[in-house]
């Protein structure tokens, strides 16, 4: 039955693999105070088994009626020939009552939060490191988007040059916003940097190497050449992403449905163009602190063992 095939679904992408979840699931039930944030999406075996058909029926009821949809259409068609086509498929079901959404507000957290993790799969230690973003649509979003990238985007990154190449702590550095992208999020999200590192490195040497190049940024900005190179990768990854027809028709859905306004996909360019360097500071003098911070640091199972025989062997 569909309750066996989430099972299953949540089996092979989180619990059967090294570092599971963890830098999407397990940060954000950490990091954020509501549970209307914090929950796990996919809800717990225990949750699934509990659900009733009439559970799965009144959520369709309550949130699927047409008046809560957004209908995206790209390619080879005209308005007209759009319009014609949802009226005649989607035009004879009828709009029905949807609940007032819950208030999922939450400032910028202000005091550190450290989480130490076990895992069986996993072959080398790993890093999840998130803060709470500005608020979509707020004069922060954009220099927040730019700073990340600065930070965290690919191997030019400040990040992936300090912790993997300069360093060498770090086995390669990644980062996440939300689930999606700086653009397409609503309420409460994060920004997460993951990081596979060396046993002989430790998490407090990755923070307080990230927290450095994080302070030069928040005392210094960025230079023009590179802000001009980082901004361009942005535009060349936005433009990249609307080239196939699906994603587009995605993403002018998503930012309907979030912004109000599809017609944002030809002002993000923009808003990427017109951040500064000391705007880019702002953004990491205010978001970027370790009171704002959240961490996971996740242990291969077999090295915890270890060291815990050979502190057992020293003690006799």
């Amino acid at each position: 039955n569909q309750q066996d095939v989430v099972k299953e679904e949540i089996r092979v992408n989180v619990k059967n693999q090294p570092y599971g979840g963890f830098m999407w699931i397990d940060i954000g039930q950490q990091a954020f105070n509501k549970w209307e944030n914090n929950h796990d999406g996919y809800g717990s075996f225990e949750d699934l088994e509990n659900a009733s058909l009439d559970d799965v029926k009144a959520f369709h009821r309550d949130y699927y009626g047409p008046n809560n949809a957004v209908l995206g259409i790209a390619g080879d068609v005209t308005p007209e020939q759009g319009f014609a086509l949802a009226e005649k498929y989607f035009g004879g079901l009828k709009a029905r009552p949807t609940p007032k959404a819950p208030d999922y507000a939450e400032g910028l957290n202000t005091e550190e939060k450290r989480i130490q993790q076990s895992d069986a799969l996993a072959q080398v230690p790993a890093i999840a490191a998130a803060w709470k973003m500005p608020d979509r649509g707020s004069k922060d979003q954009a220099p927040m988007a730019v700073l990340g990238e600065l930070l965290a985007g690919g191997d030019a990154s400040r990040f992936y040059q300090r912790l993997v190449k300069g360093d060498q702590m770090a086995l390669n550095t990644s980062s996440l916003y939300g689930l999606t992208d700086p653009w397409t999020y609503d309420g409460p999200t994060l920004f997460t940097v993951f990081a596979l590192y060396k046993p002989n490195a430790s998490a407090d040497k990755l923070l307080a190497a990230m927290d450095e190049e994080i302070a030069k940024v928040a005392k210094d900005g960025v230079d023009d050449a590179t802000l001009a190179r980082v901004k361009t990768a942005m535009l060349a990854d936005w433009y990249n992403s609307l080239e196939f027809i699906m994603s587009r028709a995605d993403t002018l859905a998503k930012l309907q449905t979030l912004w109000g306004d599809a017609n944002v996909v030809n002002q993000i360019p923009g808003k990427i163009e017109a951040v500064t360097s000391d705007d880019v500071k702002r953004a990491a003098a205010t978001y970027l602190t370790r009171a704002n911070r959240t961490v996971i640091d996740r242990q291969p199972e077999a090295m915890i063992k270890a060291a815990e025989a050979a502190a057992a062997a020293k003690a006799e």
